[in-house]
């Protein structure tokens, strides 16, 4: 069994924003190895979880290592990517929840088993996706989306300053030969760059890969579907907190949380807001809430983490 062994970060903050009922129903839209969800069961009654990841990997692991609550009928676990969480609950009897809980990190085994291809660090076929059952990977992508493609997903989700060079090096090697792995990858992008660059800001790789592994499982466009949905599931007092861990998602959490909590169309001089007008949305936290300097210490994953809750009001 795979060994899903990494410390979750803001773990008891994300928990704790969400003001659990012991008698609620919760959402862990990131089951990954069970850390958030193990803290809400631990605080349930005759309250109930379901529990969504895509990775089989991680649902098989978790019907172990969470298997007592399982034996409690406290959780369900949902093998489905969490932009079908509408869809998903109301298969399952459920459309209204009390809270909802997203970590966006990509989980440890994913990046440790080389055999996904998603870490430049390990030789493996070029793949990186989540769900297994999918047929879009990454080999696809670099061998047979245009040029004019591959510059735009190299600059726009990894923010790739040299996305121009590295696409036009990929578009010519392939004419001959397929690029098959991520070490072939990771040749190409170091070739690409001048060596001025590559002696800093971390690996060359690093931002083609997250470019790849967003674009592959369609990252950004599954959490805002998926973010409208939960904004739509929570009953009154209801509570989302989401962790983000790139500027890519925290942008569009902040602008989805702001369009749900400020006052749209307000006439001026409006002495009093009326009722009606008033948002259903209200932000827990002005500022999204971030690491403890005792998390930062003890934990490298978390120095990009931020935090931020929103709660139904009315």
């Amino acid at each position: 069994m795979v060994n899903f062994d990494h410390t979750t970060v803001l773990l008891k903050e994300a928990i704790n924003e969400l003001n659990l009922n012991e008698n609620g129903k919760y959402v862990d839209c990131t089951l990954g190895g069970g850390g958030h969800s193990q803290e809400i069961l631990k605080q349930l009654t005759n309250g109930h979880l379901y529990s969504f990841d895509q990775d089989d990997t991680a649902i098989n692991y978790n019907k172990k290592h969470l298997s007592s609550f399982i034996q409690e009928h406290k959780v369900t676990f949902v093998h489905n990517n969490f932009r079908n969480l509408t869809s998903s609950l109301n298969s399952l009897g459920v459309d209204k929840v009390d809270g909802i809980v997203y970590d966006l990190g990509v989980s440890s085994p994913q990046f440790d088993d080389g055999e996904r291809g998603f870490s430049y660090r390990y030789d493996a076929r070029l793949d990186m996706r989540m769900d297994r059952r999918q047929t879009l990977d990454a080999w696809t992508i670099v061998n047979q989306w245009p040029y004019e493609k591959l510059i735009k997903i190299f600059f726009r989700y990894g923010e790739e300053k040299f996305a121009k060079p590295i696409a036009r090096r990929i578009e010519k090697l392939r004419t001959n030969q397929t690029i098959d792995t991520t070490e072939e990858l990771v040749d190409v992008i170091k070739a690409s760059i001048p060596a001025a660059a590559r002696r800093h800001g971390g690996h060359p790789a690093k931002k083609v890969f997250q470019a790849l592994r967003i674009a592959v499982n369609d990252e950004l466009g599954a959490l805002e579907d998926s973010l409208e949905q939960a904004l739509d599931l929570l009953d009154v007092n209801g509570r989302i907190s989401v962790i983000t861990f790139q500027s890519l998602e925290d942008r569009l959490v902040k602008t989805m949380f702001k369009e749900k909590t400020i006052i749209k169309d307000l006439p001026r001089n409006l002495p009093i807001i009326p009722p009606e007008m008033q948002p259903s949305f209200k932000l827990v936290n002005r500022k999204p809430i971030l690491p403890s300097q005792d998390e930062l210490n003890n934990n490298h994953r978390a120095h990009s983490a931020k935090l931020r809750v929103i709660e139904k009001i009315k």
